[in-house]
């Protein structure tokens, strides 16, 4: 899978934009606020239809422009598919191949890319938002059906805890309500629950030997599920079922009080550990570093066992975040089966064959060259 070319029209800093990348590796080089983050932030819409730098859509137009398109064509399965979305101030559209795709979800998984920018660094020691976003984006590239299960969980939550709320401030509420939106809430909450534990499965195959190996085979990287309930990994649909309905009625009173739904998925966090100590507490720099990158490496060879091709990988600036040697790590895994695309001020601290060899590209206040 490789993106072949990108339009943008009156997005960010770019007024036109019409592109063609080589199918390796792909240097976007530009001083600071030029464009060329922007550039990497569109190859990341057209698969997740939004940014990582922003919630807000509206932020992706151009100043006084109507609408920003983004759209390109990627080579998959032997075959050219063209991708588009736009995005209005009212809302936004994807398409596939020229055709408007009903739900979001149905366009999640066309296009595959990782991501790896230098906020992605702090993934171990962020905040839990930060790694349920990270499971969350990677998990609905491979199961589009999870990316469905995940809004509709999204949206009964945001009415359950309005309906919350309002009861907190009734001394007799009536909670034949409550008991329904939670139902709706328990069906969707299970099936997130049952795709993180099956993700984390195949995630501590592929991360815990690359981590062993960058590490130079001196530690062992673990990686747990924080539940905010008691479930165990292996439960079965209906056991997670069981477990939510019974855990939500003996916290009802509780939850009614603080007006918020306090257990369920929204809750939950990843944990990482090393030679049996938490990384994000007692782990040096050097330490989370090594098990962010393991867990960006481990996603790309995960997405490729799963789909049967290679995502792309998009670096933001992050290789001068690198020590020598985890940065040569990374290149020479990626060298040869993986289109990359680099963004950086300059490559003259970046000594490997890989980038050597790229296709370079100059990007000066939202005008890109080929150089």
């Amino acid at each position: 899978m490789y993106i072949k070319e990108l339009k943008l029209k009156d997005y960010r800093n770019y007024n036109e934009l019409d592109i063609t990348f080589d199918n390796q590796v792909n240097v976007i080089i530009g001083e600071n606020a030029q464009g060329k983050t922007n550039l990497l932030e569109a190859l990341y819409i057209l698969a997740f239809t939004k940014s990582y730098r922003t919630t807000n859509d509206r932020e992706l137009i151009k100043w006084d422009a109507e609408f920003a398109k983004v759209s390109g064509v990627i080579h998959k399965n032997k075959r050219s598919l063209p991708l588009e979305i736009i995005f209005h101030k009212q809302g936004k559209k994807a398409k596939i191949n020229h055709l408007e795709q009903g739900k979001l979800s149905e366009y999640i998984g066309a296009l595959n890319i990782v991501m790896f920018a230098p906020e992605d660094l702090t993934l171990v020691k962020g905040s839990p938002q930060n790694r349920r976003r990270y499971i969350d984006m990677e998990l609905g590239q491979i199961q589009p059906i999870y990316v469905y299960h995940l809004g509709k969980y999204q949206k009964v939550l945001r009415q359950r805890n309005h309906l919350l709320k309002q009861l907190q401030i009734k001394k007799t509420p009536d909670l034949t309500l409550l008991e329904v939106v939670t139902e709706q809430l328990v069906e969707h909450a299970a099936q997130v629950l049952l795709g993180r534990f099956n993700y984390l499965k195949l995630l501590r195959s592929w991360a815990i030997p690359i981590h062993f190996k960058i590490s130079r085979e001196l530690e062992n990287l673990r990686i747990e599920y924080d539940a905010s309930l008691n479930i165990k990994e292996n439960a079965t649909l209906e056991e997670i079922k069981s477990s939510l309905f019974n855990q939500f009625k003996k916290i009802e009173k509780n939850e009614i009080f603080r007006g918020a739904t306090l257990i369920g998925p929204h809750r939950d966090d990843l944990l990482f550990y090393i030679n049996d100590k938490e990384v994000k507490v007692y782990g040096s720099q050097g330490q989370q570093r090594t098990t962010a990158l393991a867990l960006k490496l481990a996603e790309i060879d995960l997405i490729y066992n799963e789909i049967g091709s290679y995502p792309i990988l998009l670096l933001d600036d992050v290789l001068s975040e690198l020590d020598d040697f985890r940065q040569t790590h990374l290149l020479s895994a990626i060298e040869g089966k993986v289109q990359t695309f680099v963004s950086t001020t300059n490559i003259d601290g970046i000594n490997h064959e890989t980038i050597k060899k790229a296709a370079l590209f100059e990007v000066v206040d939202g005008v890109v060259t080929k150089k």
